[in-house]
């Protein structure tokens, strides 16, 4: 009886143990704010985030307009922007970022000149694969323009007046074309039809970023290699960067987040994105003093191991310039935040869908810390009725 005892205790000591381990490692995220989305989609191998995140904050304002659940068309927006990239990379001698890329302003943009359609109407993949892979299609569009400026240039003759219809023809050949009418639950339109239909205004959409090298409260061209269509972005100083976010999602409005995801703080496997900083001042003098004869690699090993959470820098505004001067911050991918949530240390996140198909952990959604939003932002896109209305007088939005 006293074995038996003995070992039942010693099991719960086990259990106790094995209980604490799992409430102390890991990441364990409660939402607080979740905002209705459609549907996680996958750009799959195309560098087209720039368009699903936009698209997809855009249908999230469909629904909270009270409209349909819908998926717009991607590939209709990529199809037109690679064409009018290339009369602008035309025109510019080829000094102009020619890529994949982009930013949101060029998804309302391309929605205000060419309309839009639902996914099913113009999927885009008319290239053998079931989602997009750009892999061949951008290094031939890019050549064939090339072409194009290199015989200009060294014939000094005009260009063709075919080389406009025989890039439309590449732009066909790969996207498929493009229906001037179609038909879609039972009516028929054009694409401004179509999008002169849903319940929301490309008016009301607007950038916002926050950086010292222009004045704040003016708008600004931000200097990165993706925005070759030169959109502005209205300026605002951090705190006041995220006090919009939060009231936006507040306010039920979801927000188009480009970013940067180069960061080690990033983690693909783990989902979560962090700003991760040693918590010497919480160390005892055998752990500082152990700390101090880590080298660099091993700091950060143990900095992002993502076994628990733990301090995170402070983040300033001369920081986040610091980075952006120094290509520490690029504008390598675009998100949609969509909601806010706390860690099981009471460390604040905002929920982010990414383009990145349905994947665990969190079936494609993601959590990035309040400090990497703020450290990591290149700009956002959000609807204007979103921004506080103190904020809106300084920015003169109406």
């Amino acid at each position: 009886m006293k074995h038996t005892l003995l070992t039942l205790a010693a099991l719960l000591v086990l259990a106790t143990a094995a209980a604490q381990t799992a409430d102390t490692t890991g990441y364990r995220f409660t939402d607080l704010k979740i905002l209705p989305t459609t549907p996680v989609k996958d750009q799959s191998r195309s560098g087209t985030c720039w368009c699903f995140s936009t698209l997809s904050m855009l249908e999230s304002e469909i629904l909270r307009a009270g409209g349909p659940a819908m998926h717009l068309s991607e590939m209709w927006i990529v199809r037109h922007s690679f064409r009018d990239k290339a009369e602008r990379y035309v025109r510019m001698h080829g000094q102009l970022n020619f890529a994949e890329g982009g930013a949101a302003h060029d998804v309302i943009e391309g929605i205000k000149a060419h309309g839009i359609v639902p996914f099913v109407v113009y999927k885009g993949l008319e290239y053998g694969t079931e989602k997009p892979d750009f892999h061949e299609l951008s290094v031939v569009l890019k050549a064939y323009l090339d072409a194009v400026i290199q015989t200009g240039d060294k014939s000094g003759k005009p260009l063709s007046t075919a080389w406009k219809p025989g890039f439309d023809a590449l732009l066909d050949t790969y996207f498929g074309p493009m229906p001037e009418t179609f038909t879609y639950e039972g009516r028929e339109y054009t694409p401004q039809s179509f999008a002169a239909s849903l319940p929301i205004d490309m008016e009301d959409y607007i950038d916002l970023s926050s950086f010292t090298h222009h004045p704040f409260y003016t708008q600004f061209i931000l200097e990165v290699p993706d925005n070759w269509m030169w959109g502005a972005v209205y300026n605002l100083p951090l705190d006041e960067l995220m006090e919009t976010i939060d009231h936006a999602l507040e306010s039920g409005y979801t927000v188009a987040w480009g970013t940067d995801v180069s960061e080690k703080g990033f983690s693909r496997t783990k989902a979560i994105g962090i700003v991760p900083e040693a918590d010497t001042e919480g160390m005892s003098g055998t752990e500082a003093e152990r700390w101090g004869k880590l080298t660099q690699q091993e700091r950060e090993a143990a900095l992002y191991k993502f076994d628990k959470p733990g301090r995170e820098r402070t983040v300033t505004q001369q920081l986040r310039q610091e980075a952006f001067d120094n290509y520490q911050t690029t504008d390598d991918h675009g998100m949609v935040i969509m909601g806010t949530a706390t860690d099981q240390a009471g460390n604040s996140y905002y929920k982010v869908q990414n383009s990145w198909d349905v994947r665990p952990p969190y079936d494609g959604f993601w959590y990035f810390s309040r400090p990497f939003v703020a450290y990591k932002t290149t700009s956002v896109t959000l609807n204007k009725n979103a921004v506080p209305k103190p904020i809106a007088r300084k920015l003169g939005l109406k």
